[in-house]
């Protein structure tokens, strides 16, 4: 199994996961916070085809998430899978109803070959969920968007090959920031919001971490974070360089890895 971002922050996420299915390549997106143009011109930079999609995954409905899906799952005939509330919370938004599968977030199931394990977490939305895959040969863990971590979310994330987690703001960094009122910071530094580098470490730290060989820092604030930041607090759990820890940007995303 392997996995690339297509791009990570507050202005649009997706991450594409890829496995061998007997010679054959088996892709799905978590998430697709761009527009319709952009979503495909970064597919195809990572040499993906939209219409080689088996799914998109959706995490929860704000926009920076689930913006682009159902325009790119219309315009390619792609499977859209959401919890319940999810759906509820995006309304009509365009989406095509014979494209969308309800998942429980409380039971695994099956897109191709993956085996896809959702994770409900903390966040400020209406049923968000997270979601492990496991291809039989590797488990990538994907954890952004959410306020803490649960003891749910650390039993759900342990024996992980590669994981990629939100590591959203420094607290110091967003405590002074002139430019976001105290409403908007109780919003993303609360237990409903998003993860502090250090609370991103915690949880690192409490997983079991015996196969683990790969980490990306995701969802950093432009703004409320550095990369050095969020990879000087992943490395010290790991015991590891910064160059060990990889970072999704909003820009760049980032190419492909193996978990």
């Amino acid at each position: 199994m392997r996995f690339a971002s297509l791009g990570s922050g507050s202005e649009g996420n997706a991450l594409l996961v890829e496995t061998d299915d007997g010679g054959v390549p088996r892709r799905v997106l978590v998430d697709c916070g761009f527009g319709l143009r952009e979503a495909e011109r970064r597919l195809r930079a990572l040499g993906c085809e939209p219409v080689s999609l088996s799914a998109i995954l959706v995490t929860h409905e704000h926009g920076d998430h689930v913006g682009g899906v159902f325009r790119l799952a219309a315009a390619h005939g792609i499977a859209v899978h959401l919890t319940h509330g999810t759906l509820q919370a995006c309304g009509r938004v365009g989406r095509a109803e014979t494209l969308v599968r309800i998942v429980d977030p409380h039971q695994p199931f099956e897109v191709g070959p993956f085996r896809v394990e959702p994770i409900p977490v903390p966040h400020d939305a209406r049923e968000p969920v997270q979601y492990v895959f496991d291809d039989g040969r590797a488990r990538l863990g994907v954890l952004t968007d959410l306020g803490h971590g649960t003891p749910h979310v650390v039993r759900a994330l342990s024996r992980l090959d590669a994981l990629v987690l939100e590591c959203n703001h420094d607290p110091r960094l967003l405590a002074d920031n002139p430019a976001y009122p105290p409403v908007l910071k109780r919003r993303i530094g609360g237990p409903w919001g998003h993860l502090a580098n250090e609370q991103a470490a915690e949880i690192l730290a409490a997983i079991d971490r015996g196969r683990l060989k790969t980490v990306v820092a995701a969802h950093l604030s432009q703004q409320n974070n550095r990369p050095d930041l969020a990879q000087r607090a992943l490395a010290a759990v790991l015991d590891a360089g910064l160059e060990d820890i990889r970072v999704a940007d909003q820009a760049e995303g980032l190419d492909w890895h193996q978990a």
